[in-house]
């Protein structure tokens, strides 16, 4: 598996998971530990890791990625507590998880979230229209959130 360093070269998600790549965003706001979990389970999803497939061992990550071996770990760590992968001592961690439970497991996720998120714009007066067109305007495909960040982000 290819391991790739970055600070922000404009790649997609779905370029990344192509090349098969686990990447950092130093740039990023979220802790090291929860952008290798994602990248791991994006891998995973996208089938570029099979289950039962050898994850980087935790010291060769820490040294391709320049971090902690503990961020390694604490990350693979999480990641079996989530069931998505199971470790073998003195062999390494392995994915655990198929391709479907994973997607089962991320479209659950996803649906809580997007129940709270409702929730939220209600309580901030955003009708259902409003909603749902904005929503459109980003889940169309090729939208890569640009317009959110010049429009809405400066707000905050």
């Amino acid at each position: 598996m290819q391991v790739m360093v970055y600070q922000d070269v404009g790649i997609t998600q779905r370029e990344e998971a192509q090349m098969g790549m686990i990447t950092i965003d130093y740039k990023d706001r979220r802790p090291l530990y929860q952008q290798l979990m994602e990248k791991i389970e994006e891998l995973a999803l996208g089938g570029l890791i099979k289950a039962d497939e050898q994850l980087p061992s935790v010291r060769s990550l820490a040294v391709e990625l320049a971090i902690n071996p503990n961020t390694i770990q604490r990350a693979y760590g999480e990641l079996e507590k989530k069931g998505i992968v199971y470790s073998v001592p003195g062999r390494g961690s392995f994915l655990a998880a198929s391709q479907e439970a994973l997607l089962s497991k991320s479209r659950d996720v996803i649906l809580r979230d997007l129940f709270q998120l409702i929730e939220r714009a209600k309580s901030c007066g955003i009708g259902r229209e409003m909603f749902l067109t904005e929503a459109a305007k980003f889940y169309d495909e090729g939208n890569d959130g640009s317009d959110y960040n010049t429009k809405y982000q400066q707000a905050f």
